[in-house]
């Protein structure tokens, strides 16, 4: 198939070139590890223009990661986990990532409208990160691999580096 000549009929074209037309950058605030159901949990705040994460949303996502990591051995879990609190353009978001036995990964996406951190619930099934929270993810999983997996020492050092090394500023 010649791209140049014919897409797929699959490929919204109209629809891919508006997403990129009001593609934008993202303000990521790395706000330290808390521990939340014997967790470790790196803190994120990310925040759509115009909108921003507060304590009280920091408080009540930490709450709601720690609901979903109480069952966290029993789900494999390795216990440690990546908290994102994302004050949308369109509502509000809160991703639970942690990292289970096998190489694996457990991912919990919760929505709610803009603002009301109580009405916060489970996204529905399939739903997965959005790009500016995959942006996040991804610098994760690459410190997940270079201190914790391929890190040198003794673990309490290894998580001291895996900890400090957060991403900050604008991601796209």
């Amino acid at each position: 198939m010649d791209l140049h000549v014919e897409l797929p009929p699959a490929v919204d074209a109209a629809g891919l070139l508006a997403l990129a037309e009001g593609h934008h950058g993202r303000t990521a605030r790395a706000l330290g590890v808390r521990e939340a159901a014997g967790h470790l949990v790196k803190v994120y705040a990310l925040q759509a223009p115009g909108r921003t994460v507060g304590p009280q949303d920091v408080d009540a996502a930490l709450d709601l990661a720690a609901g979903h990591l109480a069952l966290g051995r029993v789900r494999g879990s390795l216990g440690l986990a990546v908290l994102i609190v994302h004050a949308g353009g369109d509502g509000d978001y809160v991703l639970v990532h942690s990292w289970i036995e096998g190489h694996m990964s457990d991912l919990a996406v919760f929505t709610g409208p803009a603002g009301r951190p109580a009405e916060l619930r489970p996204g529905r099934a399939g739903l997965a990160p959005c790009v500016w929270e995959a942006a996040l993810l991804a610098h994760e999983r690459e410190a997940f691999s270079r201190h914790v997996l391929d890190g040198k020492g003794p673990l309490t050092e290894r998580l001291t580096a895996w900890s400090a090394d957060a991403l900050e500023g604008q991601v796209r």
